[in-house]
Formats: structure tokens, sequence, C-alpha cells
């Protein structure tokens, strides 16, 4: 774009920033990119469609998938962002609302809040030569240099047909419109998927429904929140030095001895190794199974009035269905054709860096075997350094574009995941850690240090940390 259309789209009312990097939600992965390009001086602006930070751990947030029972599936040591540990008074595994409180603390403490503007959706993103048009849902049109999205993968449901669905008289809702478990007092539940959420709301309706029941189409590891006394992750965490494959075996030997037989259950036995897939960190519904709150049963065949017939021929009369079948990723303010996607996920180097577009990121696009948060600390380090060696004219940030051309590094670990739309960017956190660093060492860029982030804190925080040292 010539420098003279700029001034005539500026005449008609489009707000010139393209100094600044647009953040898209407020999130995790939002809060992290905006503390990172905030310690290094980079003008950024965050959009929220929703009135606060927090993203899907505010229940009242429209299209959260979070329920009243929910609580953290990694514990409060491994999860927190970089240099600012969860509360002390915090159990092994917080509630969504002490989650919540967390994230708004930590945008409150690190100055978050004036950079970010809340009840604004983003309509449509598109490029404008070298620029990125932004116009929100109240109107506003603006041009950036650059954009993050940080969105989240959890708004878009995956709502599957079941044969002969049309004839059911019972109700079928999918997890992300399930709050309370007052709405399962009564009934006959079946819970269909057996993902972390899934197997909660199955306990939630084993101690609240008539019976409850969860279809299980493949078998699974599940593994205890707790073993020999430390949060399963803290215990996986001493044992990184282990080579994965010997991890595996040595893991899948202890869980045999700890959880047992599945198949005693009516859970099929898992059909791979431990870590090929995401596990399930739970162990409450193991303890549901045993009592009989909670039924296990095959796929669905197909729904007949008042009726769910299985696979095995066996059937079940239920008055409520509650599809847990997880979400679609989606970044619906931006065409398809801006990323290149593979199996439902956006490919992207590092799972960070778009390819055809050196200033187009996308933060929180993946998944992994770990907490995520000091990880998107990390990620969010690396995209700011980009953008800083790029805006200084460092030789490094071409040195890195040619990495995001021409680099695939293989970041499972050599663990063989399963192969499904969700393992398609899947990482292992170590191998993916790893990976990083060495590649940012080369670059000249620095890690991530204690008590970077601290010139950022609020006075009132400063003053009260100064007084209690």
């Amino acid at each position: 774009m010539e420098r003279k259309d700029n001034q005539t789209i500026d005449s008609e009312g489009i707000i010139n920033k393209s100094d600044t990097i647009c953040i898209v939600g407020a999130g995790p992965a939002g809060l992290a990119m905006a503390r990172s390009l905030l310690s290094k001086g980079i003008p950024f602006q965050v959009f929220e469609r929703y009135s606060d930070v927090g993203g899907i751990w505010d229940i009242k947030n429209p299209g959260s998938p979070m329920y009243e029972s929910a609580h953290f599936i990694s514990s409060k040591y491994l999860s927190n962002y970089f240099d600012f540990p969860m509360p002390e008074e915090y159990p092994d595994y917080p509630s969504n609302r002490q989650i919540l409180n967390y994230h708004r603390e930590f945008a409150k403490v690190y100055n978050l809040y004036p950079n970010i503007q809340f009840n604004t959706e983003i309509k449509q993103i598109k490029k404008v030569d070298k620029l990125w048009f932004v116009e929100t849902g109240t109107g506003e049109r603006y041009l950036f240099g650059g954009i993050v999205c940080a969105s989240g993968i959890t708004w878009s449901p995956n709502i599957p047909t079941i044969a002969g669905q049309s004839s059911f008289t019972g109700k079928i809702l999918h997890s992300v419109n399930y709050k309370s478990s007052h709405l399962f007092q009564g009934k006959r539940v079946l819970v269909v998927g057996a993902g972390n959420s899934g197997c909660d709301i199955a306990c939630d309706a084993g101690a609240n429904a008539e019976q409850a029941y969860i279809s299980v189409r493949r078998g699974y590891h599940f593994i205890p929140k707790h073993i020999l006394g430390k949060p399963a992750d803290v215990f996986g965490d001493g044992a990184h030095w282990i080579p994965n494959w010997l991890s595996q075996f040595v893991l899948g030997k202890l869980l045999n001895l700890l959880v047992g037989d599945l198949t005693k259950l009516g859970l099929p036995a898992p059909d791979h190794k431990i870590f090929e897939t995401h596990p399930i960190i739970n162990d409450q519904l193991l303890h549901n199974l045993r009592h009989g709150d909670v039924i296990a049963k095959p796929d669905i065949e197909r729904l007949e009035g008042d009726f769910v017939i299985f696979k095995d021929g066996s059937k079940e009369k239920i008055d409520l269905i509650i599809l847990a079948t997880g979400y679609n990723w989606s970044i619906p303010y931006m065409e398809e054709s801006y990323f290149q996607w593979k199996q439902g996920r956006p490919e992207l180097y590092l799972t960070l860096f778009n390819r055809d577009y050196e200033n187009l990121f996308a933060l929180g696009y993946m998944e992994t075997d770990g907490g995520a948060y000091k990880m998107f600390d990390e990620m969010a380090n690396l995209i700011t350094s980009y953008i800083d060696a790029n805006l200084k004219g460092n030789p490094s940030a071409k040195r890195f574009a040619q990495l995001i051309q021409n680099d695939r590094p293989l970041l499972n670990g050599n663990i063989q995941y399963l192969n499904t739309g969700r393992h398609s960017v899947y990482v292992n956190q170590v191998a993916y850690k790893q990976y990083r660093s060495k590649i940012q060492k080369k670059m000249g860029w620095p890690e991530l240090k204690p008590g970077q982030f601290q010139h950022l804190m609020s006075r009132e925080v400063t003053s009260k940390e100064n007084k209690n040292g």
C-alpha cells in the first residue's frame, strides 16, 4: 500500500495503527502475549468481546464451556504464568473460580487492563498490502502492523448427528450448554465422550441423576490426580530425564498397579500406549464406575423413541444426552485461506508463526501433555523477540524468517501420537521446550528470566513486595 493510500483510507475514518500489534482475545494466551509485548515496549491493543479477562474460565462468558464443578486438570505448581505463582492457599487442583481470579489478578498486577478494549467483537480481519485491516462489531475500523490470534479453541462445539435422532423423545445438549448438576436431578442421563470434561460431567450425573451412563468409543489411559501423594504432573516432571519410551513403559506398569484392569469396569482396553493420546486425568470416574453410580456403555448404534441402542445390542431408557464431543477449531474473524489447515487445525511453525504472512501469529492453537500457561509465556517471548528483531532490523529476523518457511521439526519426543485431528498439532512439552530453546539461542534471543517483568507491576504490588521482603 502506498503512503498516499494510507492517507486516503485515514480520511475515510480508518484508524491507522500500523505501528501496533492487534491481539484478539483476553484469555490466558492473550494475557501472556500482552505482558510480553508490554515488557519490550512494543505497542499493542487487545480486543475482547466479553466484559473482562479470563476467556473460558468465566462461566458467565457466553459460549464458555465452563461448568460449576470444573477444576484445573493440571496442578497449580506447574501451570502458572512465568514468575507469577498461584496463591499458596489454592489447593493442588484449583476450581474454575480460583483460576478466573488468578487471571484477573495477573492482568491487574501487570497493568494490562488499560490496553484491553472490552465488549468488542472482531467482525473481520483481512490483509491490505503489508498491514491488516480490522473491523469490529461496533463499526470501528483499523489498520494494524500485525495480528496475534489468541481467541482460543473451545468456542465452536462439535455436534455429531446420531442415527435416529429425530425420533428421540429425550433432550440432547452439547456439553458447552451444561453448567450445573441440578440439570440431572430425577433424570436418566447419558454422557457421550470420555475426554476430561466428559468424565467430569459423568461424575456430576452419577451423584445427582436417577442413573448415569457414559458412552465410550475407544479405550483411554486414566491417570490418578495424585501418584504417591504428589500431583500427577509434579510426579511426572521429576522424570523428564528418562527417555520417553522408558517413561511409557514404567508409568504404564505403575498405572496397571494403581488403576487396575479398566475392562472390569466396562471400559474398553486402551488400543495405544500411554501418552500416545491425551490422557484422562481423573480417578473420580473410576470410583463412580466401581460403585455403579455411572455405568459404562459402548458407542451408540441409534436412538429410538426414549431409548438409546448401543453397538453391543444393549439399550437403555434415557431422558437426557450430553454430547461431550469436543470442539471444532476456528478463527471465525478471518477467512480460512489465511491459514494452512491440517485435519481441522492450523499448521504453523512451532504452532505460532504463519508461513505465508510474516506478521500473522497464533498463540494457544496447540495441545500438549502438561500445563500450558508458562509455555504460553515462553511462546509469547519467542513471538515478541521476532517482532522486536524485525522492528530493529536485526539480521536474526531474516534468519528466523527462513526457518518459518523451511523448518519442519518433529516435536513429538519420539512418541507416536494417534493419527487424529487433535494430535496433528499435539506437541511433547519437553521436546518443544528443548527445540525452542535451541532456536532462540541460535538467534541470540534471550530466555525468560526471573524478575524481568517486575518493572510492569503496579506500584501498590511492588510496595507490598518490598515490605514483605
